[in-house]
């Protein structure tokens, strides 16, 4: 929902929705629940507009992205990143291109 929200801007919960469609069909009110889950948590912020609200990222996809992998990190993987990678790696079939570039960054890391 996030990433919807980065990508069309402010919106409401039914924009959200619609986005959403048909790769996930969800209903009005659990779309609005998680949205105000978010409001609450700091991640959007919210206008009241009419009978409804018009929300709005008011944290960028980066820090999002950062906070949220370090609760992954920290709560599912024990606090061990070399746990999180090899999962990763053991998830999915990586591209030559997804490859060659963690081999990149890591070497890059590494000076």
């Amino acid at each position: 929902m996030m990433n919807v929200i980065w990508r069309i801007g402010p919106c409401t919960v039914a924009q959200v929705r619609e986005q959403l469609q048909p790769a996930r069909v969800l209903a009005y009110t659990s779309v609005s629940t998680i949205i105000r889950i978010l409001e609450q948590k700091g991640f959007v912020t919210s206008e009241r507009e009419g009978r409804g609200h018009v929300y709005a990222a008011a944290v960028s996809k980066e820090n999002y992205q950062a906070r949220s992998l370090k609760h992954l990190l920290n709560h599912v993987f024990e606090s061990a990143p070399s746990l999180l990678v090899r999962h990763l790696l053991d998830s999915r079939a990586l591209t030559d291109g997804e490859i060659a570039e963690i081999k990149a960054l890591l070497r890059k890391r590494e000076r």
